[in-house]
C-alpha cells in the first residue's frame, strides 16, 4: 500500500486546491483509501474502486452547498490517498481507519460493546455453562449475544436451577463434595457422585434449550415423568414436575421469530431529514434473544452505503457474524462485504433482502425498532432542550449549556491528588471526554492551589485547541469560585464559559449554586430537574476522581515499602512477590525463607529482613 498526499504548497490555495487537476493528475486509477484531511483532524474516509475517477466526482460535486458533502468539502484543506491490491483490502483498510480516527463525517457506532454470550464448555469430560464476551473457534457451544443481560441472567438462573451442572472452573478429585452439592445446585462429578452418561444427558438437554427447542425437552421430561410415577418413584417424578414447569414458563415468554433454528442478524434502517435509525434484531435458534440501535445524526452517504458501513464496523473478529444477515435493500459492495463477514465467520454466510414471509416479518419489525429510536432521540431532544433553557434562565448563564464540564479535586492529606473532569454534551455523559490529572505542584493539603492547577492545564490546552466547554460546574464554594475567575480571566475566557459552584456548607442545609458577581447562592427547590441535574454531574464527577485516587493510593501504598530497600530493583522486587504474593507475607518473611528465593541470596535477604523488620520498629532478629 502506497500512500500520497495533495502537494503541502497548495494547502494555503484557493478553496478548489485539496481537489485541483494537478493533485488528480496524481492519483491512482486503482483501488484504495482516501481521507479528507481538516486542520486537526481527519474529516472523512471512503474508499473506491477507481480513487482518481471518485476523488473526480468531488473536485467536480455541484449540489446544492447546505447539502452534507458541500459542508464536509469547504472543510477540506488535504486529501491524502493510500493504494491497495484489491478492492476488498481497500474495505477492510476503510473499516480499520474509521475506528482509528472516528471521523465526523463517516458512520460511528457509538455503543461498540461487545455483548455477553453463553458458553457451554462441550469439550470438557463434564461441560458447564459460563458467561463470556469473547467467541472463540475452540469445539465448544456458544449461545447469544444477549443485548438484555437481565434476559441473560434469567436463562442462566433457569439452568443452574434446574440442571446443576458444575460450575468450578476445574475438577479436581476431592473426597467429598462442595457446598454446592449439598445445596442441590451441582452433581459432584468432582466426587464421583454422577455417572458420565446421566450428565451428559443433562448437558444436552442444556444445549436443547439455548437451541430454543425447550418443547422437544418438555415431551423427554413428561415422559420420563409418567415412567417414574409408573415405578413409584414419586420424588423423582416431583422434581421432573418442577423442572416442567419452569420450563413451561419460559416457553410462554419467549418470542418464536421463525420455525427454523437458524441464527440470524436482521437490520432496519428508518430516516428522518438527516438524521438515521439503524436496529438490529438478534435471532438465535429462531428465538429474537435482544436487539441494538444506533442513531446517526447526520451521516455522508446514501441509506445502502451507510449500512454497508455499519455492518463493516459493527462486525469484527471478536462479533462473529451469523449464518445470516438480513436486510431491507441490496448495500454498497455486497458481494465484497459478503466475502468479508465469511472471513470473519470463518464460515459461509449469507445476505439475504426478503420480500415476504417469516423473514419479512421480521424485516417489518427491525425498521419499526429503527424507527423507535429517531422517535426517541426526538423526545431526548426536547427533554433537554427544556432542561438547558431552565439551566439558562435560573442561573442567567451568557451561553446554552451544551457542553457542561465538572472539576472535582481528590486527595487525602495532600496524596495522591488527582483532578478529575467529566464532560456532558447534550445532557448525557460523553464518557470519551472524561480526564485525569496528576497533581504535579503540590504534596500537601491545599485544594485551591490543587484546582488552580488542573484548571490552568485544562484551559490552556481548549485555548490552544479551540475546544473549551459552555459552563464549568466546579465541586466548591465561593474560594473555589473565585480561583476559577482568576485563571479564566488570565487566559481572556470570562465571557466564554460560564462559571458555577456547587456547594453543601452545612449538613443541614441544601445544595448552593454560586456565580460570579453574586454575593448571594442561587438557592433552587430541591427537587428541581436543574438542580438535580447539577448534582448529578457534579457526583459523577466524584465517582470518577475517587476511583482514580483510589487506585493510586492502593499502587503507593503496595510498592512503598519495597521500594525504599536499598538493592531492590523491579525484578527483584518482582522475584519476591511472585515467591510469597505479598508485602506482607515479605515482611514476615524469616531470612532463610528469603535467601531461598532464586536471585536474592543470604546478604540481601538479611538486608531485606532488616530493613523491612526496622520500618514495624521491630527488631530485626
Amino acid at each position: 500500500m502506497v500512500p500520497s498526499a495533495s502537494p503541502p504548497e497548495q494547502a494555503d490555495a484557493a478553496e478548489p486546491a485539496p481537489l485541483s487537476a494537478a493533485f488528480l493528475a496524481t492519483v491512482s486509477h486503482g483501488p484504495g483509501v482516501y481521507l479528507m484531511l481538516g486542520k486537526r483532524q481527519v474529516l472523512y474516509v471512503g474508499k473506491a474502486r477507481d480513487l482518481r475517477k471518485r476523488l473526480s466526482q468531488y473536485a467536480h460535486f455541484a449540489g446544492p452547498a447546505y447539502s452534507k458533502t458541500a459542508v464536509m468539502l469547504s472543510h477540506v484543506q488535504r486529501v491524502e490517498t493510500i493504494l491497495t491490491t484489491t478492492e476488498k483490502e481497500a474495505l477492510i483498510l476503510e473499516a480499520s481507519l474509521i475506528k482509528q480516527h472516528r471521523p465526523r463525517y463517516n458512520v460511528i457506532l457509538r455503543d461498540d460493546k461487545n455483548y455477553p454470550l453463553i458458553k457451554v464448555t462441550v469439550r470438557d469430560p463434564w461441560p458447564r455453562v459460563t458467561v463470556t464476551r469473547k467467541r472463540l473457534r475452540d469445539g465448544n457451544r456458544y449461545f447469544g449475544p444477549y443485548a438484555s443481560t437481565t434476559a441473560m441472567r434469567a436463562t442462566l438462573q433457569l439452568l443452574h436451577g434446574q440442571f446443576p451442572l458444575r460450575r468450578c472452573a476445574t475438577v479436581r478429585e476431592r473426597p467429598r463434595p462442595c457446598l454446592n452439592y449439598q445445596m442441590g445446585r451441582c452433581l459432584a462429578p468432582c466426587a464421583g457422585k454422577v455417572q458420565p452418561e446421566v450428565y451428559q444427558a443433562m448437558v444436552r438437554d442444556v444445549l436443547l434449550i439455548l437451541e430454543g427447542k425447550t418443547g422437544e425437552v418438555v415431551r423427554e421430561l413428561t415422559a420420563r415423568m409418567e415412567q417414574a410415577a409408573t415405578n413409584l418413584a414419586f420424588e423423582q417424578a416431583a422434581a421432573l414436575r418442577d423442572q416442567i414447569q419452569a420450563l413451561t414458563r419460559t416457553i410462554e415468554h419467549q418470542a418464536v421469530a421463525a420455525e427454523h433454528h437458524l441464527d440470524q442478524d436482521v437490520f432496519g434502517i428508518h430516516r428522518q431529514d438527516a438524521a438515521v435509525g439503524i436496529a438490529l434484531l438478534f435471532v438465535r435458534g429462531g428465538m429474537i434473544t435482544g436487539a441494538q440501535s444506533f442513531f446517526l445524526a447526520d451521516p455522508l452517504g446514501e441509506d445502502d452505503s451507510l449500512l454497508a458501513q455499519t455492518i463493516l464496523q459493527y462486525y469484527s473478529s471478536e462479533r462473529q457474524p451469523p449464518r445470516e444477515v438480513l436486510l431491507p435493500f441490496a448495500v454498497e459492495d455486497q458481494d465484497l462485504l459478503t466475502e468479508r463477514l465469511a472471513e470473519l465467520r470463518e464460515g459461509p454466510v449469507a445476505i439475504v433482502s426478503p420480500q415476504r414471509g417469516k423473514r419479512m416479518q421480521l424485516m417489518r419489525m427491525a425498521a419499526a425498532n429503527a424507527a423507535q429510536v429517531l422517535e426517541e432521540r426526538t423526545k431526548k431532544e426536547h427533554s433537554w432542550d427544556a432542561l438547558a433553557a431552565s439551566l439558562q434562565a435560573r442561573l442567567r448563564l451568557i451561553n446554552r449549556p451544551e457542553r457542561i464540564e465538572c472539576l472535582d479535586i481528590s486527595n487525602l492529606l495532600g496524596k495522591q491528588a488527582v483532578g478529575s473532569l467529566v464532560c456532558f454534551v447534550h445532557g448525557e455523559k460523553a464518557a470519551n471526554l472524561y480526564r485525569h490529572y496528576r497533581i504535579r505542584s503540590q504534596d500537601t493539603p491545599d485544594d485551591y492551589a490543587m484546582m488552580r492547577e488542573v484548571l490552568e492545564r485544562r484551559i490552556s490546552k481548549g485555548v490552544e485547541e479551540d475546544n473549551l466547554p459552555d459552563m464549568l460546574l466546579l465541586d466548591g464554594g465561593k474560594g473555589q469560585l473565585q480561583v476559577a475567575v482568576d485563571v479564566l480571566g488570565r487566559f481572556d475566557c470570562l465571557e466564554r464559559i460560564d462559571l458555577v459552584a456547587i456547594a453543601k456548607e452545612k449538613a443541614d442545609e441544601g445544595e448552593k449554586l454560586f456565580r460570579p458577581g453574586r454575593k448571594n447562592p442561587v438557592l433552587l427547590p430541591a427537587h428541581a430537574p436543574t438542580l438535580l441535574y447539577l448534582m448529578r454531574i457534579r457526583d459523577e464527577a466524584h465517582r470518577f476522581g475517587i476511583t482514580f485516587h483510589r487506585k493510586l493510593r492502593g499502587k503507593a501504598q503496595l510498592r512503598s515499602r519495597l521500594d525504599a530497600i536499598e538493592g531492590i530493583g523491579p525484578k527483584r522486587k518482582r522475584l519476591l512477590l511472585q515467591a510469597l504474593g505479598s508485602v506482607k507475607r515479605i515482611t514476615e518473611a524469616t531470612v532463610g525463607e528469603l535467601a531461598a528465593i532464586p536471585g536474592i541470596g543470604p546478604e540481601l535477604a538479611r538486608q531485606i529482613h532488616g530493613q523491612l523488620r526496622g520500618e514495624d520498629g521491630r527488631a530485626a532478629g
